[in-house]
Formats: C-alpha cells, sequence, structure tokens
C-alpha cells in the first residue's frame, strides 16, 4: 500500500499511529513501499479510540501537515472514514453527504480491512475537521491491487 501511496502522490506528512504491534508491523510494510520516513506520532490512545475519539486526536495532533495518514483499529478508522464522508455508521441509505460515488461508500461500509486506505480532500485545517466535512476521494484495499501486499 505504501508503494500505491507513493505511486498516487499522497507520501504524508505526518503519521498518527497506535502503539499496538499489527499497526507498527502495517505502518512498516507501508514505508518500505513508500520510500519515505515522515514524522511518526506512535499514540496508545488510538488503540481503542472510537471515532469521535480519532476526529479528536487528528484536531489536536495533525499540526502544518498537509497529508495525514492515521494508522489504527476496526472500529474506529472505519468509523472515522464513515463519519468524515458524512455516512454515518449505524445509518447508511447507501449514499454520502458530499457527493461521492455510492459505490465507494458501499465498499467502505460493507468491509474495511487491513491495509485499506480512505483518501479524503478538505478544505478546512485540521483544527476545523468536522463529521461530514470531508469529501472521500479513493477507498483502496490490498486486493485491490494483485499481487501487492504494502
Amino acid at each position: 500500500m505504501g508503494r500505491w501511496l507513493r505511486a498516487v502522490g499522497l507520501v504524508p506528512d505526518l503519521v498518527l499511529c497506535s502503539t499496538a504491534r499489527r499497526a507498527r508491523e502495517t505502518w512498516q510494510l507501508a514505508q518500505s513501499g513508500l520510500g519515505a520516513a515522515p514524522p511518526v506520532h506512535f499514540d496508545g490512545r488510538v488503540y481503542e479510540a472510537s471515532a469521535a475519539e480519532l476526529l479528536d486526536l487528528i484536531r489536536r495532533e495533525s499540526g502544518a501537515a498537509q497529508t495525514l495518514l492515521v494508522v489504527g483499529h476496526d472500529p474506529g478508522v472505519p468509523g472515522l472514514a464513515l463519519t468524515l464522508a458524512g455516512a454515518a455508521p449505524d445509518a447508511y441509505p447507501g449514499g454520502g453527504s458530499g457527493g461521492e460515488p455510492a459505490g465507494m461508500l458501499d465498499r467502505m461500509r460493507a468491509k474495511f480491512p487491513t491495509a485499506a486506505i480512505a483518501v479524503f480532500g478538505c478544505t478546512r485545517s485540521w483544527d476545523g475537521l468536522d463529521p461530514g466535512s470531508a469529501r472521500l476521494a479513493c477507498f483502496i484495499t490490498p486486493r485491490d491491487l494483485p499481487g501487492r501486499r504494502q
């Protein structure tokens, strides 16, 4: 997945990563394909964080980063992705409020596998990020990249 991030020009300026072993391993695999070493904030609060708690961490920890990568866990990260897209995890009607293709949201809601990446665009600063304030640009899973694991 790191090679994919590099190929599409999404090298993060900052990584917010759980301290859990599996999250660290996921980040190491991605970084090896990324070809860059952005600063990483390892934070134990990411481990069991809800979508709202992750959003608060992003607001506080992102600083001047233009591109942020969050490496976390289910159900927090999938919930965060749906929250940012304005598609409440418990009340998803089949499409987002920001004009995202319903297919991406459907796929994201159905399964957000390990190492999947949801890419969002936002015109607000990190501290102004709110539910529904971002536009889902892409949702990609490792299976979408045949033969690639990182």
